[in-house]
């Protein structure tokens, strides 16, 4: 049997779930330690039942007040949210290296240069790449000025050292210099210099959205995106599924001590590399951005995409995920796909690793998946999101909702989620005590917790910001909630964390989260700016017909 470890292969990437044989590289934890129409039917009782504009009134099921307040017009939500845009614009700025145009992993509220982090990813760059072009969209920048920034940024990373045989960048730089990072720059520990599947996956999304969306930076985008082999990560043969995972990364040089890689070139350009043993496996994950960017380049066939899980199957020989699963098999491109889906306060919500927000929805910033796949994701994205508000306004009884990995308000980083949305065993816990739902495995194991209570929840505000996409009203109210009763907020925008309970909030901004921030709101302000700069005629003609095939397990249960 496949292990599925819960750590994430990518920094930049916390929901992942790899197929592993043995341990995972590198994480970002140990770095930070310092709706739509179709489903509108399925909503949780009109708008005015969840709202928080104001000050609570009224108890949910479990006791705890939910937030409700006067109706906010069109035009109020769209001046608000722009503010909001405004203000993390602003710390996206602070984060940015004026000479190398490279932003910062993080800062803290200061927004002062001298409290960046020292360092940078693909994923990190990518984001600062679609944010100026949401900037310009949002009137908070001209377009002279959008080009400038997206050019001085494209010359430095054309500049990057990187692996040439595929084009591919490392997981570190320092954002000043541009150089690859060999030491951390608070502790000197040793870097050993790696290339992320899913960070480069969040790189070339970047690149194609500067393509499609701005004429003096489109060469450059295109030259870097050009020379990317996406083919570099897959694995047709030698990995535990049918049809091909794509592996977590690889090292082109040293690796850490006692690394169980695997030697290899899926290209066969240039020397072998150690690939990880680890391969991403699951369909509900940011991670299957680098298996669209494969299909778009031609370089990964459309059964790598059928070779994910929706589920695990349904057996007792894979009863250790939260719940069993229910479901029917299909075949794609000659691929047999359980299309399982885990069962949650009356839905059938097809889950992810951990159960996070940022897992759903964050490739649905730039492919409009719900529309071209209404079967598959045009379903589990609404449904996710009504599971998550669900959670946070009535099961957990928390007042507020937007679970998804961020900083953690006690200190570090951490995977938050809603524990009945994944199959990761040891859970994302949406509060601080981590509390586990188990409601067992039918008659293959016993239940352990299937009725918890819920203790100090820990909410982040870009959750709410991607379900906007979705929930524009509902996430609207639950992030005004935010920002006036829980008082996140500080100059650069939301802060990217708070515990609803406690009181205590993640006073930083992380780029990644300010960049997922400003995606979303170009999407739902500016007409869906990132997918149209995106999802091209061309695009459109590579993905579609892939994903839109697909039924998924998804509905009322």
């Amino acid at each position: 049997m496949t292990l599925h470890l819960p750590t994430s292969l990518s920094p930049t990437s916390s929901s992942s779930s790899p197929t592993s044989r043995s341990s995972a590289a590198p994480t970002r934890r140990s770095l930070l330690v310092g709706g739509a129409a179709s489903l509108a039917s399925l909503a949780l009782v009109p708008a005015a039942a969840g709202r928080a504009a104001a000050a609570g009134a009224g108890p949910t099921a479990s006791g705890a007040p939910v937030l409700v307040g006067r109706e906010t017009s069109a035009a109020e939500q769209r001046t608000v949210t722009r503010r909001w845009a405004a203000d993390t614009w602003r710390s996206l700025v602070a984060m940015t290296d004026e000479v190398t145009g490279l932003p910062a992993d993080n800062i803290t509220e200061s927004l002062v240069a001298g409290d960046r982090s020292g360092y940078t990813s693909p994923t990190n760059i990518g984001g600062y790449l679609w944010s100026t072009v949401v900037a310009r969209e949002l009137g908070l920048i001209t377009r002279a000025q959008a080009s400038s920034r997206l050019v001085r940024t494209l010359r430095t990373v054309a500049r990057l050292q990187h692996h040439r045989p595929s084009g591919m960048f490392y997981n570190w730089y320092d954002e000043a210099s541009g150089d690859v990072l060999t030491t951390w720059p608070d502790s000197g520990d040793t870097v050993y210099p790696f290339l992320s599947s899913v960070d480069n996956g969040w790189l070339g999304a970047a690149l194609l959205v500067v393509k499609g969306a701005d004429r003096a930076a489109a060469p450059l985008a295109q030259r870097i995106f050009g020379r990317m082999r996406w083919d570099m990560f897959y694995d047709e043969t030698g990995s535990p599924r049918p049809g091909g995972l794509i592996h977590g990364g690889f090292y082109d040089g040293a690796t850490p001590p006692d690394f169980p890689g695997i030697t290899g070139n899926h290209i066969r350009v240039g020397p072998d590399v150690t690939y990880t043993p680890n391969y991403y496996d699951t369909t509900v994950s940011e991670t299957r951005i680098t298996t669209y960017l494969g299909l778009i380049a031609g370089q990964i066939p459309p059964k790598n995409y059928y070779a994910l899980w929706r589920t695990f199957p349904q057996s007792c020989d894979w009863s250790w995920p939260e719940m069993e699963p229910v479901g029917v098999m299909r075949t794609y491109f000659g691929q047999e796909v359980f299309e399982g889906a885990h069962t949650y306060r009356g839905l059938h919500v097809v889950p992810g690793w951990g159960g996070s927000m940022f897992e759903e929805l964050m490739p649905d910033v730039f492919v409009p998946e719900e529309t071209w796949a209404p079967r598959s994701w045009g379903r589990n994205h609404p449904l996710h999101v009504r599971a998550q508000r669900e959670h946070g306004l009535i099961e957990a009884g928390y007042g507020y909702w937007g679970f998804s990995p961020s900083s953690n308000p006690a200190g570090g980083y951490r995977e938050y989620g809603v524990d009945a949305l994944g199959l990761n065993p040891d859970g994302y816990f949406s509060d601080q005590e981590k509390t586990n739902y188990d409601p067992g495995y039918g008659d293959c194991r016993a239940a352990t917790n299937p009725n918890p209570t819920f203790g100090d929840g820990v909410v982040t505000p870009h959750a709410a910001f991607l379900a906007m996409m979705h929930e524009p009203q509902q996430a609207f109210t639950n992030l005004r909630g935010i920002q006036r009763e829980l008082g996140a907020y500080g100059r650069g925008g939301f802060f990217d964390a708070v515990a609803v309970r406690s009181g205590q909030v993640a006073r930083r901004y992380l780029s990644l989260d300010q960049a997922m921030v400003m995606g979303a709101v170009g999407n739902v302000l500016c007409r869906d700016v990132v997918r149209r700069a995106f999802s091209t005629k061309a695009v459109e003609r590579a993905l579609r017909p892939v994903i839109g095939i697909e039924t998924f397990g998804a509905g009322r249960a």
